[in-house]
């Protein structure tokens, strides 16, 4: 864009058109997303629009397609009010601290101190942001808070919904559907509800764990598990169960943890008080795994010379852990990518079919297995 282009004020849809040489009403069809325009005209507009600095008025975008541009990336908390949860370990999802209070600063302190959600955050953005879209961060863990959710979407705020759940009971996928919104799910919701989600193969992940254990000579393993009340946190406890049984363990001691790193080390300390022998360690998430770690280094313990560890995840816990982590790597990026994708065709194509894509885990080797 020349000098006397930029003293002539921003430019228009006509400086685009005479760049790209074709109407001004076929650019106002590719910047407004209008699908049945030829490719190669559409390069040729973009094109034009990048040589140009034409940016396009948003409001007035949003008039022509009714659009928002931005989508709702929702954390969705337990299906109980802050007062009922307080104190009550049980109701965990990733990131919940035990006993915590469940207000919404905790239940906002814990989604950040979890380094899932930030890989989870960077999924979306990465994909969004290219496409001249942008994700608005929301929160609901209380029944007050998912109505506002709700609100926000029927009034057009957002296209459509990104939900994380931490719980099982989460009322809010099924309050989504019934009214009618757009959205994907990270996870396979506990309860059938018409929306499509991506999801990892949790159990095949937990039977990667399994078997390079046994594949040590570990022979007196135990498993801190993820609650149980959560879908991941009970698929990959009935995987390894269920390879370990295969390989003739027929009993497995089992720590409840709830996905924090606090837990993980009260799990890893009532293991070693019950089974003092045992020679390895399956934790369910790598912030379990490093809790568990820490544990045994006091309890004197090598790693993995006396107990080999393995987590799941392949967060930034699993390189901060001494020594970093053999863990089963879930592609959150990548899932993420992928919800925000599906999310954009439902978009695109309301009539289309709800559906699924499942990811395959990965065994990564480090040093603690």
């Amino acid at each position: 864009m020349t000098d006397d282009q930029r003293s002539a004020g921003a430019p228009t849809l006509e400086d685009v058109a005479r760049a790209a040489g074709v109407s001004r009403a076929t650019v106002s069809r590719v910047v407004n997303g209008v699908r049945n325009v030829d490719p190669v005209i559409q390069e040729a507009v973009r094109q034009a629009v990048s040589v140009t600095g034409y940016t396009p008025n948003r409001a007035a975008r949003s008039l022509v397609t009714r659009r928002a541009d931005a989508i709702a990336l929702v954390v969705s908390g337990a299906g109980v009010e802050p007062d009922a949860a307080r104190g009550d370990s049980g109701t965990g999802g990733p990131g919940e601290e035990d006993g915590g209070s469940g207000g919404s600063g905790s239940f906002t302190a814990q989604v950040f101190a979890d380094p899932f959600f930030g890989r989870v955050v960077t999924g979306v953005v990465d994909y969004l942001r290219p496409r001249g879209m942008h994700p608005v961060l929301m929160f609901a863990e209380t029944s007050r808070a998912r109505e506002e959710v709700v609100a926000y979407l029927r009034q057009g705020s957002a296209d459509g919904a990104l939900v994380v759940s931490t719980h099982a009971e989460d009322p809010l996928p099924a309050l989504i559907a019934d009214a009618g919104l757009a959205a994907v799910l990270f996870a396979r919701p506990a309860r059938p509800v018409p929306v499509s989600y991506v999801d990892l193969a949790h159990q095949d992940g937990a039977r990667l764990a399994a078997e390079h254990l046994l594949g040590r000579g570990c022979r007196r393993i135990a498993t801190i598990s993820g609650p149980l009340d959560v879908p991941a946190g009970e698929a990959r406890l009935t995987g390894f169960r269920d390879t370990m049984a295969r390989h003739g363990h027929a009993y497995i001691p089992i720590a409840e943890g709830q996905f924090t790193q606090g837990s993980g080390e009260s799990a890893m300390e009532r293991l070693l008080a019950e089974h003092p022998d045992l020679d390895g360690v399956f934790a369910a998430n790598d912030l379990m795994a490093l809790g568990a770690c820490h544990v045994l280094r006091e309890h004197g313990r090598s790693i993995p010379g006396d107990v080999a560890v393995v987590g799941f995840d392949d967060s930034s816990a699993a390189l901060a852990c001494r020594p970093p982590l053999t863990t089963v790597r879930q592609p959150v990026e990548g899932m993420s990518a992928e919800m925000t994708r599906l999310l954009l065709d439902r978009l695109a194509r309301p009539d289309g079919p709800v559906t699924s894509v499942i990811f395959e885990p990965e065994l990564v080797v480090r040093g603690s297995a």
